[in-house]
């Protein structure tokens, strides 16, 4: 089954570009169901994966066009809902397929150990079996950020605000509160992320350029930011 390719536009911005955006956007849009069901925003932590030759870093670094990115995710710092995720670049384009794991099964893996996965019915998880068996995929870093997200049924558009962007600083200690993070990026910048699928509708053109003329588009990866903290180059 082919999957959904959707646009994903990213801009680095500062602080006082926020608070204009974040005024214009929630005008227009609706505040993400999640986000306003934890005050505005909420915490996501995602310990990502990479081979024993750190080919996603790489590949990121060098620009391939089609990569991909493995990852556990929770939220709010919570075990009650884990994802195991594959995020998936197709030259400008980006899918994400998804699938909600055990504690147990997330301690497993973050052990390296795919025992029994080679059997599931979930294709993401036997492509994590053969990532770990094949290319030793472990987990690498901790990405912890707080995001306040906005959504309009128009194209799907979701917009985020993705703030205070920190590394574990080498622990791959999920689910663990007290895990030592570290900022990653300076002056409280925050990323922006403007995602739709076929076409961004014009007046949401019109919307980000007048609240943010300034803003531009850059190919910043809060996976890559953590490891070059971390002295991957």
């Amino acid at each position: 089954m082919a999957l959904p390719l959707r646009h994903e536009l990213k801009y680095l911005i500062n602080q006082p570009q926020l608070e204009v955006l974040r005024r214009t956007v929630g005008h227009v849009l609706n505040l993400d169901p999640n986000a306003k069901k934890n005050g505005g925003s909420y915490h996501i932590r995602s310990l990502y994966f990479d081979t024993v030759f750190d080919d996603a870093l790489y590949d990121k670094i060098a620009g391939v066009k089609d990569r991909d990115k493995y990852r556990i995710r929770i939220y709010n710092l919570s075990d009650k809902n884990i994802f195991m995720e594959c995020k998936t670049k197709v030259g400008n384009l980006i899918s994400k397929r998804s699938v909600k794991i055990s504690r147990d099964l997330a301690e497993q893996l973050m052990a390296g150990d795919p025992t029994g996965l080679d059997s599931t019915q979930s294709g993401l998880l036997r492509d994590i079996y053969r990532e770990m068996r094949t290319h030793l995929l472990h987990p690498a870093v901790i990405v912890d950020y707080e995001r306040e997200a906005y959504v309009h049924p128009a194209e799907e558009v979701r917009i985020t605000f993705d703030m205070k962007v920190r590394t574990g600083l080498n622990s791959i200690d999920l689910f663990n509160p007290r895990v030592p993070t570290v900022p990653v990026l300076e002056h409280d910048e925050t990323i922006l992320e403007v995602k739709y699928n076929r076409v961004l509708p014009p007046y949401m053109v019109s919307l980000l350029s007048f609240a943010c003329p300034e803003a531009v588009q850059t190919a910043i990866s809060k996976y890559t930011l953590c490891r070059q903290y971390e002295g991957k180059e």
